[in-house]
Formats: C-alpha cells, structure tokens, sequence
C-alpha cells in the first residue's frame, strides 16, 4: 500500500516535546520575557487599581476609580471622557496607517517577493534604508518637508500650483504620513517572507483551471500570504496606537494621542495610577487588536 502524507494520521500525544536541552536553549529568552514584559506588566497592573496622594506617591488602595475615570465622566456620570476621546482618536490614526501600509505595502512586497534572486537583495536594502537612520532624525526631516516655510511649500510656490504656503504640520494628515513612513517597512518584510515562500506552479494552476486574476488572488494568493499580512498587520497597529514620538512632534501636541496622555501622566502630572491603568487599557487593546487579525487563522 502507498503510504502519502493524506493517509498518515498523527495520533494524539504522538508528537516529540522538548527535551531538556531544548528548555535549556529557550531559557535566556524565558527569562527576557520574565523581566521585562511580565514583571512589568504585573507592576502595571496592580498600580493600576492604587491612588496617588496629595505628593504624587503611590497609595494602595485599591478601587476601580482609575478605569471608571477613563470612561465614565464625574460630573454626569455618563459614558464618555476625553480620555476616550483620545483613545477613540488612537485607534483611528492607527487604522488608517496600517490600511494604507496594507494598500501601498503588498504591492512592493509582492514585486520584492518575485523578482529575480540576484535583485532581492538589492531591493530588500532599499526597503530598509530608512532604519539607516535615527528615528528622530527621519521625523525631524518630515519636519523641514512639511512645515509652512518647508520644502513642499517652496516648491508649490516656486511652480505656481499654490499663491500661499498652507499648513501642512501639525495636522493630523501629518500625523499619520509620520506613521506610515516610519511604519511602512514592518508591513513589507513579513508579507515579502509568505510571498517569497509562495508556489508559483498554484498560481500557474489556477489560471489553467479557468480562474482569472481577481478569483486566484482571492483563492490562491491572499489565504497563502495571509500569515505575513496578518504579522504586518500587528507590527503596524499595535505599535502605532501607543507612539507619542510621531504624534507629538508632527503632530504638536494639538490633538494628543494615548501615548502622549500616558507618558504625561507619569512624567508630568506624576499619577502613575492613572497612567498604569490607561497602559492596561491599552494592552486590552492590543490583545482586541491580536485577536481580531488572527482569529481567521486555522490551525497548521
């Protein structure tokens, strides 16, 4: 009888476990993880549930006015805060960045992912050029581009296209072009790794069954490739919703986002209750956020 890999059937608990020397090599990044994502969180969490007294030290005490205060106003007792507000506004500059990183990056990463072997390294560099350089760096020339007596404006003027500079800083058009610049990389290399792995002769295949472009890509390409975007999706959203860098200084501080609010609140008005609850909000988000993106994932 001819034994193929669909006659095969894996019994349960058949499958080998790690060892001790394969806990042994993930001990260093157990212990990373412990340190700097665990334990902090924990600490977050239970700041989260304390108060502050008059001299900004943490009381414990521990009570659900920190989360009550983000949603629910004092004075009405309604739902609806400006710390919602902020939240709501997040979560928009965050969607709009990873859609247009989605819209603009799977393009480049499908021409990277099927180019030549002898050009993708070239290409791969070129993508990754903008990490060259600092952060900062990146943001401040957006800056210079931008703002009234900038780049753009001059060049605008200097063709005529416009009589008077306008306002391009500090907008939140500015906003999410700092994100998606910035961002735009995180989307194209995972995508680019599930196209790169993608099989050509299905994409041959569907066409000789009958299928058009629009129906293989629907069929074919999208569900193969649906690991990378769903990775990109999650290395765009979730870090742009909490980044106060971007949205600080193109965006100047006008219309603030979480990250902003939370940073504030420990540096500035030094409630760091009110600030760790706010951070645990917003890892709520991110786990709404990862199940949202992942959950169309079936199990290998």
């Amino acid at each position: 009888m001819l034994v193929t890999p669909a006659t095969v059937r894996e019994k349960p608990g058949s499958r080998r476990r790690p060892g001790f020397l394969g806990w042994l090599l993930m001990t260093p990044m157990l212990l990373w993880l412990v340190a700097f994502v665990v334990v902090p969180t924990a600490i977050l969490f239970v700041f989260s549930f304390c108060q502050r007294d008059e001299l900004g030290q943490v009381v414990y005490h521990f009570s659900w006015e920190n989360y009550r205060r983000i949603f629910i106003d004092s004075d009405t007792g309604q739902f609806g805060t400006v710390y919602w507000t902020v939240f709501r506004r997040s979560v928009v500059y965050a969607a709009f960045t990873t859609g247009i990183c989605l819209v603009f990056g799977y393009p480049v990463a499908w021409f990277v992912g099927r180019a030549p072997e002898r050009r993708r390294n070239l290409l791969l560099m070129l993508v990754m050029i903008p990490f060259w350089t600092s952060f900062l760096v990146r943001t401040y020339a957006w800056i210079t581009i931008l703002s009234t007596e900038g780049l753009l404006n001059s060049f605008l003027q200097y063709t005529h296209l416009i009589s008077e500079p306008f306002e391009m800083l500090y907008t939140p058009g500015a906003v999410v072009l700092g994100l998606i610049y910035n961002y735009l990389p995180f989307l194209i290399l995972p995508v680019y790794g599930s196209i790169e792995k993608l099989d050509g002769t299905l994409i041959e295949a569907s066409f000789d069954l009958g299928a058009g472009p629009l129906r293989t890509f629907q069929r074919v390409i999208l569900p193969l490739t649906w690991p990378g975007i769903v990775a990109g999706i999650l290395l765009v959203f979730i870090p742009a919703i909490g980044m106060f860098g971007i949205t600080q200084l193109m965006g100047g501080g006008i219309q603030p986002t979480i990250g902003e609010v939370i940073q504030n609140q420990f540096l500035q008005a030094r409630d760091w209750p009110f600030g760790a609850a706010l951070g645990m909000t917003l890892v709520f988000l991110f786990a709404v956020a990862f199940w949202f993106t992942t959950r169309r994932q079936q199990p290998a």
